[in-house]
């Protein structure tokens, strides 16, 4: 009885120091005054209350619930990372905040002192990305990018981001000197044979950290808009069950990416494995949502950058 109740008055006095830390706002210094005991015997009951849960902490801020989120989706599709920022309606800009926060990660990568690769993909919210990143020296990393630079008409792709990057990443850059699309699978298959591309294919498949955006499809969608695609080729595509692109690969409702002549047209390097790489997706928006769970479900990212809408929407398909 005596050790059942030391030990219930151990807790009563964790409860107390707990209350006054959490509650109070006071001070370990502060809490070992009022209850005469050291700042470590204050300290000490102040973990026991948190390991005994009898503290609960609610976070009373718009960011607490892209917080749970992100912690629901990332157990539901064993992600490496996820970030999900607050949705707002009245914003002008359609990557606001998700481009902040695909910079801020896309950084932390570049601060690293040991070398590493990083494949880049293409698309508008990805550029708006690369946009806001500060200028940083990098000469022990590699950037290369995924997709071609050369749009259909011979001029640059404007959405291909990697001399974008160039310009603010002080690194070695390796560009893909191919067309976004060929015109056939022959074609593609000759200028994948040369030196100069199997070097950059090769360097993209050894990609520490990947980031793409996640495109939907329709005659709005970005490949048709940037004139990569004629809107009954897309229309093809959506009646054989395409739900998304990455890099310009077609993918199923299932994530599988399409056995078809237009993938069989893609000058784009293959999304490295997820086994060995971060393939972090960059997308947000109501009409990304078929492509981004698809994209989830078929494992071809395991980090996603989204907003709060889209969280919501995806864990409750």
């Amino acid at each position: 009885m005596a050790k059942r109740s030391d030990s219930q008055g151990r807790l009563d006095d964790a409860a107390r120091a707990g209350w006054l830390y959490y509650v109070a706002g006071r001070t370990q210094d502060e809490i070992a005054s009022a209850m005469g005991i050291s700042r470590q015997s204050a300290q000490r009951l102040v973990s026991l209350a948190v390991a005994e849960r009898l503290i609960k902490v609610r976070l009373d801020h718009p960011i607490a619930a892209c917080l749970e989120l992100a912690e629901a989706l990332k157990a539901k599709h064993d992600l490496k990372y996820i970030e999900i920022v607050p949705s707002d309606p009245a914003a002008v800009s359609t990557t606001v905040g998700i481009a902040e926060a695909a910079a801020a990660e896309i950084e932390r990568w570049l601060k690293r002192p040991d070398p590493i690769i990083v494949a880049i993909g293409t698309g508008r919210t990805l550029k708006a990305a690369v946009d806001q990143l500060p200028p940083m020296e990098c000469p022990q990393h590699r950037i290369v990018s995924l997709t071609g630079n050369i749009g259909p008409d011979g001029s640059a792709a404007y959405y291909n981001v990697i001399f974008s990057m160039a310009d603010a990443i002080k690194a070695r850059h390796f560009p893909m000197p191919l067309p976004v699309m060929c015109t056939s699978i022959e074609e593609r298959e000759t200028l994948h044979d040369q030196a100069l591309v199997r070097s950059t294919i090769k360097l993209g498949a050894m990609a520490d950290v990947t980031f793409v955006g996640i495109g939907e499809l329709g005659p709005d969608g970005p490949l048709c808009l940037d004139g990569f695609l004629e809107r009954e080729e897309m229309q093809m595509l959506v009646e054989n069950g395409a739900a998304g692109e990455i890099c310009g690969w077609f993918f199923d409702h299932d994530g599988k990416l399409l056995d078809n002549p237009i993938n069989g047209r893609v000058a784009s390097v293959p999304i490295p494995s997820r086994g060995t790489c971060s393939v972090v997706g960059i997308a947000q928006g109501r009409r990304k949502i078929p492509a981004m769970a698809a994209a989830l479900k078929g494992k071809l990212i395991n980090g996603l950058i989204t907003d709060e809408s889209a969280a919501e929407q995806l864990l409750s398909l």
